[in-house]
């Protein structure tokens, strides 16, 4: 694998997907292209056997599919949270499902109780968009055992943000997200906001 420029993608990413203001949440900054997933049926959270498992894992492939048909590559992005400013030895279970991660930064993650304030640490990796890459990651998110979780194209032109319970999509514009809403409409939340 090779080495990112870390610099070079920073400045991409934040050309790309600009800091929101307000609320930083996927759903109110990019309301226009967002749209939210369930990975089971009935909107159920968590896996109970081997099937469900391989629906989780056939969804999230069958929509990083439909947004990027032809890239062969993605960026992963994983996070670790820290009372510390400098990133710590990496989880045992994200570097073994992201061996190839480099720490891409550090930030104040909640600094709300100035006595305990929190760090989130970044890793990125470049990989291959395939099954033997990508789903011992996200059957660790599917399980809640890993979270913040960050899927793009090396273009940047949409990201994924799988989650415990579904995937959030932030498309290219607005008439992929909705394509893909009219595509997989049993796959929507009934919450009025989509959530």
């Amino acid at each position: 694998m090779s080495r990112i420029d870390l610099d070079a993608l920073s400045k991409r990413w934040s050309r790309q997907w600009p800091p929101p203001e307000g609320d930083p949440r996927m759903c109110f900054a990019y309301a226009d292209r967002w749209v939210r997933f369930h990975s089971l049926p009935e909107s159920k959270r968590y896996a109970d056997d081997e099937a469900e498992y391989a629906v989780i894992l056939d969804r999230h492939h069958t929509l990083l599919g439909e947004l990027g048909p032809d890239d062969e590559e993605v960026y992963v992005v994983t996070r670790e949270w820290s009372g510390d400013l400098a990133p710590g030895a990496r989880r045992p279970e994200l570097r073994d499902a992201d061996p190839d991660a480099e720490h891409w930064g550090s930030h104040v993650h909640d600094d709300d109780f100035p006595d305990d304030i929190v760090y989130e640490h970044e890793y990125v990796s470049r990989r291959p968009r395939t099954r033997h890459a990508l789903d011992p990651l996200l059957r660790l998110v599917a399980d809640d055992v890993v979270s913040g979780v960050t899927i793009a194209p090396l273009d940047l032109r949409w990201i994924y943000h799988p989650y415990d319970g579904g995937g959030d999509v932030v498309a290219p514009d607005g008439a992929t997200r909705d394509a893909l809403r009219a595509a997989h409409q049993s796959w929507l939340s009934a919450h009025p906001l989509g959530l």
